[in-house]
């Protein structure tokens, strides 16, 4: 295959890409699924057989109690401890007194029971029926009777629940809650009160149990014999050894057991109340049902894919090689674009890809030489631009109005040479900080505080000027007075107004109010009077200079001033220094009054 073309190439990485990855997530998605189908059949299972065990220990304690009013009544304990063989008034006295007062309204209350009875150690026996048909016992049957419960029953009076009666007719009908209990006169049982409920009621909550067709629930007790069964035939009997050993040792886990000739899923709980072992069984069959189906599917969807897949490489492969060889010849005609250079195979296979290998490199020396003359002006531009932006940012710093200083030195003048006053001492003193605060160079930063104290000194100069005092009401908040601002900003902003904004002269109703704040990530510092204001073209022409982002050269223009920095020269400076998303924002309203806004990041504020 030393001259295989690359389509032959694609069409077999294709295709063994295309068979991996089918195998692959096949067999991941296969076992995948037939686990969590298992683990998902084991939880479904184990909250069957749980809520089974859950409602059954419920249902006996609600019975159990009805136990409590025989098991603290005198009655019932004086019948204890009667004597062996007594027989006359005083042994029927105490079954009528039993019978009126507290069987009866168990009757009542709870009409699924179907006997209540008692036996003493000495033999002595009463019996209670309610809607069932009994009968009287001989001596040998009552001691029957009193060696079966002694025998599966505590002597520390614990309840035990079995599936016998008394009633002949009632095997395999009834549940009996039993319990040894003690008379008036010893700490010690002294016989056995049982009480027998009909298990058709109970049974109810078992067949609410929703399985498949071959799965069924049945309980088991610690014999082995058979308590509930959907097939009635089969309560009483007896569980096969095996599967009587694997529900007793199994505990919570599941197991497989044959049953039949069938193989069948096994998940048990024992009740710690009653002590029967509820069971689920479930055929494997029908278990593996579900993982038998994602095989199949599996199998022909991975089969269909294949062949969409293939034909998918045929044609991919097909629209690789074909632009390939145009653009080989191509490039013979474009040696001069700009690529790395990269290695040649080391094999002789001289495929279209090898030969587009060949025709690139053939231009990595060109375009290396390129590139380097390219990077060495654009590296040289930007340092001619980078001066350029710091004579401009510096040209801009050292701009003074020159009427301004002209019309306060000729102020200075006249106090001087009309009287000797301290007036010439505090405007001398204002002058010569505003012109240190101009000419320095060594900070681009300062804080508000700094641009305050700067306003400061204008208006003294101004009030001299002017003739007569103006106060700005500054709502700036003291925590915000340290936070980072860019010099000389703030107060050709408050000039501005005096030169347009109260054009007519100052009135006592005009104001300029100075307030600053924080939100959003940026930190602002607002100018707001309530003179003039601008009409919607001159503030549409305003806005449209400062989106130039360009410096201007003073002149009576937009900057907002004659021969001073001006608004779009503040708005320019605020961008060299924090960048282009920060500058000034403009309201206006005519007659109404200006709101100029500086608008700068929040992290200019100095840590602690």
């Amino acid at each position: 295959m030393k001259r295989a073309s690359l389509y032959r190439k694609l069409f077999l990485y294709f295709l063994t890409v295309i068979i991996v990855s089918l195998t692959t997530v096949g067999i991941v998605t296969y076992y995948a699924s037939s686990q969590e189908l298992d683990r998902m059949v084991e939880r479904q299972l184990s909250q069957m057989v749980g809520n089974a065990a859950y409602h059954t220990d419920l249902y006996l304690k609600s019975y159990e109690r009805s136990m409590v009013s025989l098991l603290t009544n005198k009655e019932v304990k004086r019948f204890i401890d009667l004597p062996a063989g007594l027989e006359g008034y005083e042994f029927y006295e105490i079954q009528k007194q039993i019978k009126e007062f507290v069987i009866d309204p168990i009757f009542i209350r709870n009409p699924e029971i179907t006997a209540v009875y008692s036996i003493s150690f000495n033999e002595n026996a009463v019996y209670y029926y309610n809607e069932v048909t009994g009968s009287s016992f001989t001596p040998d049957q009552i001691k029957e009777q009193l060696a079966f419960f002694k025998t599966n029953t505590s002597a520390y009076g614990n309840l035990s629940v079995l599936n016998r009666s008394i009633i002949e007719s009632q095997n395999n009908r009834t549940i009996t809650l039993v319990r040894q209990i003690r008379g008036l006169t010893s700490s010690e049982p002294q016989g056995i009160l049982a009480i027998e409920l009909r298990s058709a009621e109970l049974s109810e909550l078992w067949k609410g149990i929703e399985l498949t067709n071959t799965g069924f629930f049945f309980i088991v007790d610690e014999r082995g014999r058979i308590v509930y069964h959907p097939q009635r035939e089969r309560i009483g009997e007896t569980v096969q050894p095996e599967l009587k050993r694997s529900i007793v040792e199994s505990g919570l886990q599941s197991f497989v057991a044959e049953e039949n000739g069938e193989r069948r899923l096994y998940r048990s709980q024992k009740s710690a109340y009653s002590g029967w072992h509820l069971v689920v069984s479930m055929p494997m069959a029908e278990l593996r049902k579900p993982v038998d189906t994602i095989r199949v599917t599996s199998i022909v969807v991975g089969l269909f894919t294949l062949v969409f897949a293939l034909w998918l490489a045929f044609r991919f492969g097909k629209s690789i090689t074909g632009p390939i060889r145009a653009l080989k010849e191509g490039m013979r005609e474009t040696e001069k674009g700009n690529w790395a250079t990269i290695p040649l195979p080391e094999q002789r296979q001289r495929d279209e890809i090898v030969e587009l290998m060949i025709r690139y490199n053939l231009m990595v020396n060109r375009l290396s030489e390129l590139v380097d003359k390219v990077y060495q002006a654009e590296l040289k531009n930007h340092e001619i631009q980078m001066e350029r932006q710091k004579a401009e940012f510096q040209s801009l710093q050292l701009q003074i109005n020159p009427h301004f200083l002209y019309n306060t030195l000729e102020t200075i003048v006249c106090y001087a040479f009309v009287e000797d006053s301290d007036e010439i001492s505090e405007i001398v003193r204002a002058l010569a900080y505003m012109l240190r605060y101009s000419v320095q160079t060594n900070l681009e930063e300062i804080t508000v505080a700094n641009e305050l104290k700067h306003v400061l000194n204008f208006m003294i100069v101004l009030k001299h000027r002017a003739g007569r005092e103006f106060e700005i009401d500054v709502a700036v908040k003291p925590e915000l007075l340290l936070h980072k601002m860019v010099r000389l900003t703030l107060q050709p902003l408050v000039e501005n107004v005096f030169q347009h904004a109260f054009e007519g002269g100052v009135e006592d109703y005009h104001c300029i109010r100075i307030d600053a704040g924080e939100g959003e990530g940026t930190f602002w510092v607002s100018v707001e009077d309530n003179g003039n204001g601008m009409p919607e073209d001159r503030l549409a022409e305003l806005r449209e200079k400062l989106e130039a982002n360009r410096l201007v050269d003073g002149g009576d223009d937009a900057a907002g001033k004659k021969g001073g920095i001006g608004i779009v020269n503040v708005h320019r400076r605020i961008q060299m220094v924090f960048g282009e998303q920060y500058g000034l924002h403009i309201e206006s309203r005519l007659d109404e009054g200006t709101k100029v806004t500086m608008i700068m990041p929040s992290t200019g504020r100095p840590s602690g």
